[in-house]
C-alpha cells in the first residue's frame, strides 16, 4: 500500500518532555518536503535535478539537539517579527513595549524564545500533501502585547510547488512579521556544503529597489534605486560575482543581508514575483512567489563549520543563502514603511510559494 500524502513519525523529545514530530509530505512530481513540529523547521525538501536525482535543496541539522540548540534559524518559522526591531523598542498607541535585545542592541526574529524554538501543534489536511501547523503566544510574549494564534499551512502540489500560508489573529493590538528561514542550495545539501557552495548560483530579484543598513543591520532610511550597486538583480546574475564588488554595504554585512522592496503584484490572487534562484551545474531552478512586500536575502555569512547534517557535512560561510518573504526590518518605528500593526477583529494572511520550475 502507497503511504499517505503526508506522513508523520516521532523526531524526538524536548529536554522538557515535550514530544516532537516530523511529517513527510509527497508530491506526484517526485518531490518530498520533511516539516518538523518544533520550530515548524522545514528540514528537508527533496528535489530531483534535470537527471533525475533527487537530494534535499534545504540545510538541515541532524536531529533534535542540533535544532534545540544555538542555531542559526535553519529552516524555522519565525516570529513573532522576523528581522530586527531598532533597540528593542517600538510605540503602539502611545505606548512603549520593549522586547529582548538579542542582537547588538536589537531584537532579531522576535528574540532568543521565537517561534523558531516552540513546539507547534500538527494535524493533517484531509488526504492532501499538507500539514497546518499552530501555535498560540499569550499576551506579553518576549514582551510583544497581545494573544497572538498563528497558523503555518506546509502544503506540496501535484507540480512540486511548496506554499506555506500564514494566519494570525490577536485579542489586543501588536506588530507581527513572519517568515521561513530556510537555507537554499540548490546543489544538493547532501553534495557537501563548502566555503562560497551558492557562488554559483544565480539570482535575480522583482525588485527595483533595495535598503541599506547600518553596520549592525538597521535600515538607514527610504529606499535605495539598485541601479548601479551589486544589489541590481533586476536581471539574473551569478552570486560570486555580485559578492566580489566594492560596496560598504557588502563589506559590513559580509555578503548580502539586505530586504528587497518587491514589485507590486499583478494578479488577482496578491502573489508577486520575488527571487528566481538557478543552479547551472543540477539544473535545479526554484522561483520564489510571495504577497509580502518584501524579501530578505541572506547568503549564509555567519556560517562557520562549526554545524553539520547527519551526513557528516559541514554548513559553511555562503554555503547556502535564505530567501525569507516578509515585511520590511523595523517596520513598527518606520511609519513610511508598509504596516506591521494587527488588530483585534482582523485577519493576517500571507502566501509564499516555492516552485520547482525545472520540473515543468
Amino acid at each position: 500500500m502507497p503511504r499517505p500524502a503526508a506522513h508523520r513519525e516521532p523526531f524526538g523529545t524536548t529536554p522538557d518532555g515535550r514530544a516532537v514530530d516530523r511529517w513527510t509530505l509527497r508530491s506526484p512530481a517526485g518531490v518530498t518536503a520533511e516539516v518538523l513540529t518544533y520550530g515548524g523547521v522545514l528540514h528537508a525538501l527533496n528535489v530531483p535535478d534535470r537527471a533525475g536525482r533527487t537530494r534535499s535543496v534545504v540545510l538541515a541539522l541532524p536531529d533534535l539537539e542540533g535544532y534545540a540548540g544555538p542555531s542559526p534559524y535553519f529552516g524555522a518559522l519565525v516570529g513573532r517579527y522576523a528581522n530586527r526591531i531598532a533597540g528593542g523598542r517600538f510605540t503602539l498607541d502611545g505606548r512603549e513595549h520593549r522586547v529582548p535585545a538579542n542582537d547588538h542592541g536589537h531584537a532579531l526574529h522576535g528574540g532568543p524564545d521565537g517561534f523558531d524554538n516552540r513546539v507547534w501543534d500538527a494535524e493533517p489536511v484531509g488526504d492532501e500533501a499538507a500539514v497546518r501547523l499552530t501555535l498560540r503566544s499569550p499576551d506579553g510574549d518576549m514582551g510583544f502585547p497581545g494573544e497572538l494564534t498563528v497558523t503555518a499551512l506546509y502544503a506540496l502540489d501535484d507540480r512540486g510547488t511548496l506554499s506555506v500560508t500564514f494566519e494570525a489573529v490577536t485579542d489586543r493590538p501588536t506588530v507581527v512579521n513572519l517568515t521561513n528561514h530556510a537555507y537554499f542550495n540548490l546543489a544538493g545539501a547532501g553534495t557537501g556544503p563548502r566555503p562560497g557552495a551558492v557562488l554559483d548560483h544565480w539570482l535575480s530579484v522583482g525588485a527595483d529597489s533595495y535598503l541599506p543598513v547600518t553596520a549592525d543591520a538597521i535600515p538607514l532610511g527610504p529606499a535605495q534605486e539598485v541601479a548601479g550597486t551589486p544589489f541590481d538583480l533586476t536581471a539574473p546574475r551569478r552570486l560570486g560575482d555580485c559578492l566580489a564588488e566594492e560596496d560598504p554595504q557588502l563589506k559590513d554585512a559580509d555578503g548580502f543581508d539586505h530586504c528587497w522592496v518587491l514589485r507590486p503584484a499583478e494578479g488577482p490572487d496578491g502573489l508577486r514575483a520575488a527571487a528566481l534562484l538557478r543552479d547551472p551545474a543540477s539544473g535545479r531552478e526554484l522561483q520564489v512567489w510571495t504577497t509580502e512586500p518584501g524579501i530578505q536575502v541572506y547568503t549564509a555569512n555567519h556560517l562557520d563549520g562549526s554545524l553539520g547534517d547527519a551526513d557528516g557535512n559541514r554548513h559553511e560561510r555562503h554555503g547556502a543563502v535564505c530567501l525569507e518573504t516578509q515585511h520590511f526590518p523595523d517596520a513598527p518605528n518606520r511609519p513610511g514603511y508598509p504596516s506591521t500593526v494587527l488588530r483585534p477583529g482582523t485577519v493576517l494572511r500571507s502566501r509564499t510559494e516555492f516552485r520547482s520550475t525545472h520540473l515543468r
